[in-house]
């Protein structure tokens, strides 16, 4: 795991991530004594690639060609300091429509119910830019009064110019959210991407929401 430019909230990271437990449905949640933050994002996106970059653990999310793999919440602690949830992947997957359903059924009940849950991260594929199933859960996700902050993936993939372009635009449309955080993040798992963000900028931020600390720009970027 990089951390050359490693901050004191980021520092959280220095815990291994351990997986805990996998929910398929609400009765099986452990207890909300610790922060949870989750990760959302359409199938295929590079979430599970993107969370064993974040935390440094090589295989901690399995990662997979087949898109929607993820068919349950899976609970990962943070040394005891707080939960990381990856969540199914929304959009296409290769199982039933009732399987399905009832991933998405228990999905919401989770994003809209858990008191502890302080944050969403919501990751978009920088090449494709938001798509409508991306906008339903960040109007849902302002419904419920849950904060959120969009991430997007895979950007190393497109020149800086183009990935500054789509930042710029997805921010904008952030704006337009009341539960949206109006930074929008790129991120990488296989290249850090300097100022533009990357790996450290999002353990930073992670931490921060964790911690309860504040995550204004001037103390995120200091």
């Amino acid at each position: 795991m990089t951390q050359d430019h490693q901050s004191p909230p980021a520092n959280v990271f220095k815990h291994r991530a351990v997986f805990s437990k996998g929910v398929p449905a609400m009765h099986f949640l452990p207890e909300a004594d610790r922060p949870e933050v989750a990760f959302a994002g359409r199938s295929n996106v590079g979430k599970s690639s993107l969370l064993n970059a974040l935390t440094g653990v090589k295989g901690l999310a399995r990662t997979s060609n087949t898109p929607g793999r993820t068919q349950e919440m899976n609970f990962f602690d943070l040394g005891g300091i707080g939960y990381i949830v990856d969540l199914p992947g929304y959009g296409y997957a290769k199982a039933s429509k009732r399987d399905i359903a009832r991933w998405n059924a228990t999905t919401e009940q989770y994003l809209q119910g858990r008191p502890n849950l302080k944050r969403v991260y919501v990751l978009i594929d920088c090449r494709h830019g938001l798509k409508d199933n991306d906008r339903e859960l960040m109007e849902s996700l302002d419904v419920a009064a849950v904060s959120y902050q969009l991430i997007l993936t895979k950007s190393d993939k497109i020149k800086a110019g183009a990935l500054e372009k789509v930042k710029k635009a997805v921010e904008e449309e952030a704006m337009k959210h009341p539960a949206a955080f109006p930074l929008v993040l790129p991120t990488s798992a296989e290249k850090p991407l300097g100022p533009l963000g990357g790996m450290d900028a999002l353990r930073d931020a992670v931490g921060r929401v964790l911690l309860g600390m504040s995550d204004d720009f001037g103390d995120m970027f200091a």
